[in-house]
């Protein structure tokens, strides 16, 4: 009887699921998506399939598939399963899970799997205490967020686990779960009397921007919206007519999931930076209309772009660096929202600029050998000779040879046959672009005439 009355609260729970929910694949078969981790052969359906999981943090954008997929294995993995939400469990709870576990393991071999949904949300002193037995293997740890793992979960935890970034749903992917759940007579609509135009699905696929748990909402709201028949398992006699209209009203805009700290602030200033020096201005000014939307400090896209404009840009267009210079001080001076024009200015004129990073690589160079002990002491001739001299001491300064004075003149003035550096070792090596082009030649001429 207990049965009974179980299967039957199931059942209601079941039914009063949002679609999202009853639609969840119940096998890596039913599962959408993510082929770059789940396609044949790959690490972890392999893994999935052996049954062999270890210790995995699963991450990427909602909707994608990391709560599902923990589902899936819950169903198929001969191991224990325990749920739960990192938001809401305390560290009593996940003590209580590792003892259950550690007893599972000890008097019948059986491991223990703990889904922890959101784990960023743990404390690092909270995920401190499933360290030991991560470590151990008393339990294996599937964590999922929509964090970048490497920011906000421990560094000690991520070590013990595998990584496996979730990416945004394919257009086509969406279509087929939508369809999937049309004709689903179980979990979707195929009970019912329902014709959706192709546009519609391919809307819903769009702005849904890859997360397949909106697009199934917009499904549902679409539906009960059209439709006074209540989803209760008779048919409905009356055909329902879901066309292109109907699946705007039912989804709107999608806010830009975007956190300041989190894995979009990181990777659209790097597709802006990446944009620009790929002189793109069309992407450079797409990915900075993006960060502003989603409230990104202006001052941080005009500071990277004056870092920007010495890193890639550098002398082969010095201006580069003067207009981005002006531009993180106009932003600061302006705000928003005019400064948005300020920025797209900015990007456009060094996106367009030529490219070298001839100064990056000199100063970097320098360093690398003072760094690794390749130092030089300052020659005599080049020390300061307005020092008291000791007793003994060589008499610093002299031999140096005044430049105004030198018999050698080239393109940039008189130049002397004096070695600056005291070894013979090139940093700047001038790419032959723009501005730098010239630089190039009069290095070049200097050069052949140190040697003279």
């Amino acid at each position: 009887m207990n049965d009974l009355w179980k299967a039957r609260r199931d059942q209601a729970r079941q039914a009063a699921a949002p679609l999202a929910v009853r639609m969840r694949p119940r096998t890596l078969e039913e599962f959408a998506g993510q082929g770059h981790i789940l396609g044949e052969g790959r690490l972890l359906r392999r893994m999935l399939a052996a049954d062999a999981l270890t210790s995995v943090i699963f991450h990427g954008p909602p909707g994608t598939g990391k709560t599902t997929l923990a589902e899936v294995i819950a169903n198929q993995t001969k191991s224990a399963f325990v749920r739960e939400n990192a938001a809401g469990v305390g560290v009593k709870r996940i003590r209580e899970v590792m003892d259950e576990a550690g007893r599972r393991l000890e008097e019948g071999g059986r491991r223990t799997i703990l889904f922890l949904d959101e784990i960023h949300r743990f404390s690092r002193s909270q995920q401190d205490v499933l360290l030991e037995d991560v470590e151990r293997g008393v339990i294996i740890l599937i964590g999922a967020t929509t964090e970048n793992p490497m920011f906000s979960v421990n560094s000690a935890l991520v070590s013990r686990s595998a990584l496996f970034r979730f990416e945004p749903l394919e257009e086509d992917d969406i279509v087929r779960l939508l369809r999937a759940a049309i004709a689903d007579k179980e979990r979707g609509y195929g009970k019912f009397d329902l014709q959706v135009s192709d546009e519609a699905l391919h809307h819903w696929a769009t702005i849904s921007d890859g997360d397949a748990r909106r697009a199934l909402s917009a499904l549902e709201i679409a539906v009960k919206s059209s439709s006074s028949t209540k989803e209760s398992g008779s048919k409905s006699r009356s055909t329902i007519v879901i066309d292109l209209e109907a699946a705007q009203e039912s989804i709107q805009r999608k806010a830009l999931v975007y956190d300041g700290t989190g894995d979009e602030h990181y990777d659209a200033i790097s597709a802006m930076i990446k944009s620009v020096r790929g002189s793109d201005p069309d992407a450079a000014v797409y990915w900075i209309a993006r960060m502003l939307e989603a409230g990104e400090d202006p001052r941080f896209i005009a500071r990277r772009l004056a870092i920007l404009a010495s890193e890639d840009i550098g002398n082969a267009d010095p201006r580069g660096v003067m207009v981005a210079d002006a531009t993180w001080s106009l932003v600061e001076r302006i705000g928003m929202p005019e400064a948005r024009i300020t920025l797209s200015q900015c990007a456009i004129y060094l996106a367009l600029a030529p490219k070298s990073n001839a100064s990056y690589q000199a100063i970097d160079a320098a360093i690398a050998d003072v760094r690794e002990g390749r130092t030089v002491a300052v020659p005599i001739f080049l020390r300061d000779g307005h020092k008291v001299k000791s007793e003994g001491s060589p008499e610093e300064g002299k031999g140096y040879e005044y430049s105004h004075s030198a018999d050698v003149n080239t393109s940039i003035g008189p130049v002397t046959g004096q070695d600056y550096l005291g070894v013979d070792k090139r940093y700047y090596d001038p790419k032959g672009i723009g501005v730098e082009k010239m630089l190039k030649e009069r290095l070049e001429e200097v050069r052949r005439a140190r040697r003279t």
